[in-house]
């Protein structure tokens, strides 16, 4: 009897025992001008997702990878501003969103890349750059709290391109969690945002030239939480 027990106590535990959460499927899109994207994203990036077996990281610079690939992912990061001119690609892009999947874009990828598809701006950049400031020293501000900034400090100061960004007025929005100032300007500029969405999770934001934001532990910080928060993993 007492071995019976046992055994079915055992059961019970091992029943009542979660699961271990499986790693983040991502996809991260790179390739095109003016970036190292081997080294700080098919590296640096790669290697941030990963530690602590947050995600499985996968890297690319073949756009032509990436429509088999989206079956199997949770989380799609675009960084490129190499041309995607496939019309099926760019419609299953949006169809991965609908499907409630999570989108992030990063840097390069925040431009306005591509003149004869203005709904990927609109809709899921919510706006876009055409002009940054030189390479230098900017802040960087939260101005919201929200998952993605969380344990991200208020304010901190990296090397990198402060870019323009503006909300296009006919886009889908852009809900702002931090801004950056260059010292003596008074311009400010979005740096991290959720672009609303009915069904998917997008989160843009436009740090990323080199390895002063790569190696940065706010830049770290800030994409796994993106990622973590577009996969519904808040």
């Amino acid at each position: 009897m007492k071995a019976k027990l046992l055994i079915i106590l055992l059961a019970l535990g091992i029943a009542g025992c979660s699961q271990p959460e499986k790693p983040i499927q991502v996809l991260i899109v790179g390739g095109g001008s003016s970036h190292d994207f081997d080294q700080w994203y098919r590296g640096a990036d790669v290697a941030t997702l990963e530690q602590d077996q947050l995600a499985e990281a996968r890297y690319t610079d073949r756009v032509d990878s990436i429509l088999p690939a989206l079956a199997g992912l949770d989380v799609l990061v675009l960084t490129n501003n190499q041309p995607m001119e496939d019309p099926e690609l760019r419609q299953a892009v949006f169809g991965f969103v609908e499907s409630g999947k999570g989108l992030v874009l990063a840097h390069a990828a925040t431009w306005y890349n591509w003149e004869d598809w203005p709904e990927y701006n609109r809709q899921l950049v919510g706006g876009g750059s055409r002009g940054h400031d030189p390479y230098g020293p900017f802040e960087v501000r939260i101005t919201a709290s929200h998952p993605i900034t969380e344990n991200v400090p208020e304010k901190f100061s990296l090397d990198d391109e402060l870019y323009y960004l503006q909300a296009d007025p006919q886009g889908a929005g852009m809900d702002v969690l931090a801004i950056g100032q260059a010292e003596g300007s008074q311009d400010e500029f979005p740096i991290l945002w959720v672009t609303p969405h009915p069904q998917g999770r997008i989160v843009g934001f436009t740090l990323g030239h080199d390895g002063a934001a790569h190696e940065l532990a706010a830049y770290k910080t800030i994409l796994r939480n993106a990622v973590s928060w577009a996969a519904g993993k808040e």
